[in-house]
């Protein structure tokens, strides 16, 4: 599928790849990682041919489509339907060349074209991508343009992965998804019928689709079979293979000197100095660090200890212009809570997170806080606050005044930035250096409670694994809202459900999320209530009751929907039968004509009977699943 051969490029001086080799084979699912700023987005500009390289090739199989989301969100009047539907411009010609041909042959051909691209089936598939990106039905209605920006990109990605290229590039593709999306495009990816490379920092996204990782590793890309879990353990044993050969060259390289400094000027010992000598030069240099260490990043602890809870609600209702978004909202935070947020884009997650910060009051209700309480708040569209031409040295000087250079300068360094990184200006700072500097100004001055919102966005792995390091060693409170699922995993202790309107908690784990996640599309809003809101023992018991009195239908519409499927197919094969004859379009064009429709309303009859089977037979293993936990 695609092929690198001694890739080199530079830019501005800087050398991203030299001699860089790698093979992606057809249907392969690749990972490609590597610290911030080393080069992945532009790999992806040199397949694509964006750019070109300075000195190497890359070849891609004949014939083979690229696909890529695009860097403009669509902002048209189109409906997200509409506008998913036509990135597959083939099929868009198609249809309107049927519209206008009058020759049979052409007609036949075009329908034959409409049956291999499975175009019938399209605004099915275009609903089904756009509802697990969480557009509900009403929503696909609606004009890209009403949509803000972050929601438009989920419609270039639905519209690139709708399209099912031959090799499909993703850059960084859940920075715009809530953790119901990614767990949605982690499933959809890992089943994707082609060739997949993702750029992500999502280690939960990597270990699930990924059978490979492209490392980008001083200037060379270096191939791991497995997911990214398997990549950590191949790399740290050949880090610390490499650690052992160095140490060993280390030992030799000083007892040869050794020899060497002794009996250089000894007349009988000069041969034998001589020939150490050759054998240090022959030596060579020590082999190179896989990577340098992530400079670590500090959290400042409270100033203060405050008795817990340090906020409480009752009876809260919250909202903006006088339209509420959350209600019967109660709630309380200790000093030592690690809580995390769950509930799609738009459920108020947000909404919770400023209530708790002090930045949104209660349209009713009472909050109450503890005294002195210090909130560090942080969110993604605060990176705008910065000043582009100062640098992270002079945002931390101007709110630490009373402290000479070498204070702030430490500062900085505890949040993540070093070198020569700290002195330059916030513009031409990485994302991920400009996400630290916020973090580190936010929490500046010490803060019981500290709310992060989508944190890791812009992040690289190292820089995520940095962040859990620095949660965990925090001692006040934290409120956590990400789509990154290992940092939920590794940081919270306590979780928040927000949905339908208001805030409850959430008695099972992640792994019990994801799986809500995955079925509340199909199951509907009782299942997500049932595993939201953990029923007594009782309930359960009446639950499994009712389950035994619907696995008897269930097993009828199984049945029936299977009976629909089988009667679909074969009316399917007795018009492609007929539509194989060629005399047919010139002896009689309208009943071709009439034949490619009844077919196309045949193929939608069966996807309705398979979904039918689908919901029918999920809801019999759901009954099942009901009455095994009850007994």
């Amino acid at each position: 599928m695609l092929t690198i051969r001694n890739l080199t490029y530079r830019i501005e001086g800087r050398t991203l790849f030299e001699g860089a080799d790698a093979t992606v084979p057809a249907g392969a699912k690749v990972g490609l990682v590597g610290r911030n700023g080393c080069g992945k987005t532009t790999l992806f500009n040199l397949i694509t041919g964006e750019l070109s390289p300075e000195a190497g090739d890359i070849a891609l199989a004949e014939g083979q489509r690229i696909g890529r989301v695009t860097q403009e969100a669509p902002g048209t009047e189109a409906s997200l339907i509409d506008t998913v539907l036509a990135a597959d411009t083939e099929r868009a010609a198609l249809l309107a060349e049927a519209e206008r041909a009058t020759d049979a042959d052409r007609i036949g051909a075009i329908h034959a074209r409409l049956g291999d691209i499975d175009a019938y089936s399209a605004e099915a598939r275009a609903a089904s991508i756009l509802a697990g990106l969480g557009f509900d039905d009403a929503a696909q209605q609606r004009p890209c343009a009403s949509f803000s920006g972050g929601w438009r990109m989920r419609v270039a990605l639905a519209a690139v992965l709708f399209l099912e290229p031959d090799l499909l590039l993703l850059d960084e593709p859940t920075n715009y998804l809530d953790l119901e999306g990614t767990v949605w495009l982690e499933t959809y990816l890992a089943r994707y019928p082609h060739t997949v490379v993702v750029i992500s920092h999502d280690r939960d996204l990597l270990d699930a689709v990924a059978r490979q990782i492209l490392h980008v590793d001083q200037g060379r890309l270096v191939a791991y079979r497995g997911n990214f879990a398997e990549f950590e353990r191949q790399r740290r044993e050949r880090a610390e293979a490499v650690a052992r050969r160095a140490a060993r060259q280390a030992e030799e390289r000083a007892r040869l000197q050794a020899f060497v400094d002794r009996f250089r000027a000894k007349a009988s010992k000069a041969r034998q100095a001589q020939s150490r000598v050759k054998r240090l030069e022959r030596m060579g240099a020590p082999e190179p660090v896989l990577d340098e260490a992530m400079p670590p990043i500090v959290i400042p602890s409270p100033r203060r200890a405050l008795s817990p809870p340090i906020v409480a609600a009752e009876r809260v209702v919250l909202g903006y212009d006088g339209a509420p978004v959350l209600r019967r909202i109660n709630l309380r935070v200790d000093d030592d809570d690690r809580i995390a947020l769950l509930g799609a884009n738009g459920n108020g997650k947000s909404t919770l997170a400023k209530m708790l910060a002090g930045r949104l009051a209660p349209m009713d209700g009472t909050v109450t806080r503890a005294d002195r309480l210090a909130v560090a708040y942080f969110a993604q569209h605060q990176l705008d606050e910065l000043t582009p031409s100062e640098t992270a040295v002079a945002h931390v000087a101007a709110r630490q005044r009373t402290d000479g250079e070498a204070d702030v300068r430490a500062r900085v360094a505890r949040m993540g930035l070093s070198g020569e990184r700290m002195d330059t200006p916030a513009k031409d700072l990485s994302g991920g250096e400009r996400a630290k500097l916020l973090l580190g100004l936010a929490t500046m001055g010490g803060a019981n409670l500290l709310i992060l919102d989508e944190p890791t966005n812009h992040l690289d792995i190292d820089s995520r694994a940095a962040l859990v390091d620095a949660i965990n060693a925090y001692e006040g409170a934290v409120i956590l809202i990400s789509h990154d699922r290992h940092l939920v995993e590794t940081c919270a202790d306590r979780l928040w459900l927000v949905a339908d309107g208001t805030v409850r908690p959430f008695e099972e784990d992640m792994d019990a999320y994801r799986a809500l996640v995955l079925g509340a599309a199909r199951k509907g809003k009782a299942d997500a209530e049932r595993v939201a809101a953990k029923p007594s023992a009782a309930d359960r018991r009446r639950e499994a009751a009712e389950a035994r009195a619907q696995l008897a239908p269930l097993r009828k519409a199984i049945q029936a929907a299977e009976r629909d499927v089988a009667r679909a197919e074969a009316e399917i094969a007795r018009r492609d039968a007929a539509l194989a004859d060629p005399s047919l379009y010139i002896g009689d064009p309208d009943l071709a004509a009439g034949l490619a429709r009844e077919r196309a309303r045949w193929i939608e009859a069966r996807e309705r009977a398979e979904e039918a089977w689908l919901a029918a037979s999920e809801a019999y293993e759901a009954a099942e699943a009901d009455i095994a936990l009850a007994g």
